[in-house]
């Protein structure tokens, strides 16, 4: 078996999670946050579609990480970014940060709006 190194063109993987936080490029951003390619940075949860929108030009579709349990979306929120010709895929956010830092070492127009984890 061969193992090759994860390359990541500009994007920034994420290295680690916890309880109240996601560790990416080093850097620790308060969870819940909002990755992507560009940077991350906190946010406010659910009820913002705002921040996720003034990415619409640069995403095709997001992964939310609904936390350390599987849960759905909620109508509004899933409607105002489908509306806005974005995608949303659902799953635990340890999920949503494994297949993130896949597709983003494919070059995938993709972001990451990740629920904390239960400590």
């Amino acid at each position: 078996m061969q193992l090759n190194e994860i390359q990541y063109s500009d994007a920034q993987p994420i290295e680690s999670y916890g309880a109240d936080f996601f560790r990416i490029g080093g850097e620790m951003v308060t969870a819940p946050a909002l990755i992507h390619a560009e940077g991350a940075r906190h946010w406010a949860g659910l009820d913002d579609t705002t921040a996720i929108l003034e990415m619409a030009d640069k995403l095709d579709f997001i992964l939310l990480g609904t936390g350390s349990d599987l849960a759905h979306a909620p109508a509004a929120f899933r409607k105002t970014l489908e509306d806005a010709g974005i995608g949303v895929e659902v799953m635990k956010t340890d999920s949503a940060c494994r297949t993130y830092n896949v597709l983003v070492s494919e070059g995938r127009r993709v972001a990451a709006a990740l629920l904390p984890v239960d400590g």
